[in-house]
C-alpha cells in the first residue's frame, strides 16, 4: 500500500541487469543509498528515508536505446514504480525535480529512463497555489470571450523595427485578437527594447479597443536575468499590460514559482526547450508530469503543441497533452491549453473530435498572417472554423454557406491551408 505522503513515480527503465536490482540502484541514488554500503546509512536512515520499489513489470528485451560505458546487444525493458519519502523532498518544486528527475538520468547501469507518471501527495500539492487566472481569469481580461480564444505572434518574430511593430500590433488588434504574443526568441533586444514594445503595444491595444469593444491580451516575453524579473513584470503591469510570458525550460520552475508570487496578470508558460528532456521515448519525462510541476509553480497557460503540428508529437500525444492539462489537480485551478505550431483553419475538427472542449487557446502564425484576405479575415475564419467543429459540420460546407451569405474569409482559408479539407 502506497504511504500517502509519498511521491509515487513511474519509470520506463533498460537495463543489463535485472531490472528490479536496477531499479533498486535507481532508487538508492536518488534517497539514502550510494552504490556502496556506507556506515552511516543506519536502519533508521533507511526506514525514514529510502525510496522504495513498488512494483516490477518486465517488458522483454529490446536492443538499448542510450549508449553507456558498455554496449550490450540486448537489455531487459521494465515499467518501474518507486516511492520517494515526502520527508526528503518537503514542497519544494525544485527538490521534487531534483530527487524524480536528476541523476538518476546518468546512471551507467541504466540503457533508458523516462520518467511516464507521478503522483503526488495532497499535501505537496496543498503547498502550492497554482495558477492564479487560469482559463475563466484569462477570459475576463478578454471581454469575457467565450469558446476558443484566438491568438498569434507577432511575425516576423525577430527584426521588427518600432514602426514595423506598431502597424503589425495595429492591423491584429483592429481584428479583434483574443491573444497576441511575442515569440519565444524576442526578449529585450537593443534595436526593439521590451519597454518600447510595451508602449507601443499597449497604445495601439487601447486604441483599436476604442473602436471594435474588443480587449486584446498581449503576452510580453518578459524571460531574462532572473534579477531583473520583477522589474520586467512591473513594467507591463504599470503600463496596463494584461499578460506577461515567460520560457518556462530556460527559466526553471523556481523563477516560475517566484514570478506568481508577485505576478499581477496572467503568465503565459511557454515550453521552449522542453524537448530536450521529452523528445526520446528513452530519456526526460513525460508531457503529463512536467505540466503538474509547471501548473503547481504558477503558469496560468501552458503550451502543449497542436494537431497538425510541424512538430514531432503524434496528434494523439497532443490531445493527451491537452486533456491532462484540464484534469483536477488538487484544489489548483486548470490552466488554458495553448495550441500552436502550424495552426490553421484545418484543425479545430480534430482538435474537437479530440478533446471535446472549447477551453482553450488556438495561436495559428500563418493561419492569420498569411489569410489572403488580411489579419482579420483570418481571424474571422478561424473562429467560423470552431463553429463549424463544435456543430459537427464539415469544413468545407461550412465554408460553402458562409460564402453564400458573401462571407468568404472561411472559403479562402480552407483554398489557402486546406489540403484536401
Amino acid at each position: 500500500m502506497r504511504d500517502p505522503r509519498s511521491v509515487r513515480c513511474t519509470y520506463y527503465l533498460e537495463s543489463e541487469i535485472d531490472p528490479g536490482k536496477a531499479a533498486a540502484i535507481m532508487a538508492g541514488e536518488q534517497s539514502s543509498g550510494t552504490f556502496l554500503p556506507v556506515p552511516g546509512e543506519s536502519a533508521r536512515i533507511r526506514e525514514r528515508h529510502a525510496a522504495r520499489i513498488s512494483d516490477v513489470q518486465e517488458l522483454g528485451f529490446c536492443r538499448p536505446s542510450l549508449p553507456s560505458r558498455t554496449n550490450p546487444e540486448k537489455v531487459r525493458a521494465a515499467l518501474v514504480t518507486v516511492d520517494f519519502p515526502m520527508e526528503n523532498v518537503g514542497t519544494d518544486l525544485a527538490t521534487l525535480q531534483t530527487a524524480i528527475a536528476g541523476n538518476l538520468f546518468e546512471l551507467g547501469d541504466l540503457f533508458a529512463c523516462r520518467l511516464q507518471n507521478i503522483e503526488l501527495p495532497e499535501d505537496f500539492v496543498a503547498a502550492h497555489p497554482g495558477p492564479a487566472f487560469g482559463i475563466e481569469g484569462t477570459r475576463k481580461f478578454i471581454s469575457d470571450v467565450e469558446g476558443v480564444m484566438v491568438g498569434t505572434i507577432v511575425k516576423p518574430n525577430v527584426g521588427l523595427s518600432e514602426e514595423e511593430f506598431r502597424l503589425v500590433v495595429r492591423d491584429l488588434a483592429m481584428a479583434s485578437i483574443d491573444l497576441i504574443k511575442d515569440d519565444e526568441l524576442m526578449t529585450d533586444p537593443a534595436y526593439l527594447p521590451l519597454e518600447r514594445r510595451v508602449a507601443v503595444a499597449t497604445e495601439e491595444i487601447r486604441a483599436a479597443e476604442q473602436v471594435t469593444g474588443h480587449s486584446t491580451m498581449y503576452a510580453f516575453n518578459i524571460t531574462g536575468d532572473l534579477a531583473g524579473l520583477q522589474k520586467r513584470h512591473d513594467l507591463v503591469v504599470e503600463a496596463g499590460g494584461t499578460c506577461v510570458m515567460l520560457n518556462i525550460p530556460v527559466m526553471g520552475l523556481p523563477a516560475l514559482a517566484l514570478l506568481r508570487s508577485f505576478a499581477e496578470v496572467p503568465i503565459h508558460g511557454h515550453r521552449a526547450g522542453l524537448a530536450a528532456s521529452m523528445r526520446s521515448k528513452a530519456l526526460g519525462m513525460d508531457y503529463r508530469v512536467w505540466q503538474q510541476m509547471a501548473r503547481l509553480a504558477g503558469a496560468d497557460h501552458l503550451h502543449a503543441s497542436g494537431l497538425g503540428s510541424k512538430f514531432y508529437e503524434l496528434d494523439e500525444e497532443v490531445a493527451a497533452n491537452i486533456r491532462c492539462l484540464l484534469e483536477p489537480l488538487g484544489q489548483t485551478i486548470a490552466p488554458l491549453p495553448v495550441l500552436s505550431s502550424g495552426q490553421n483553419v484545418t484543425t479545430p475538427g480534430p482538435t474537437f473530435d479530440a478533446v471535446g472542449s472549447t477551453d482553450l487557446m488556438m495561436l495559428a502564425g500563418g493561419g492569420v498572417a498569411a489569410h489572403p484576405d488580411g489579419p482579420g479575415a483570418g481571424v474571422r475564419s478561424l473562429r467560423q472554423a470552431w463553429e463549424a467543429a463544435v456543430d459537427g459540420v464539415s469544413l468545407q460546407n461550412a465554408a460553402d454557406k458562409l460564402a453564400q451569405t458573401g462571407d468568404d474569409a472561411l472559403l479562402h482559408a480552407v483554398q489557402t491551408f486546406g489540403k484536401g479539407a
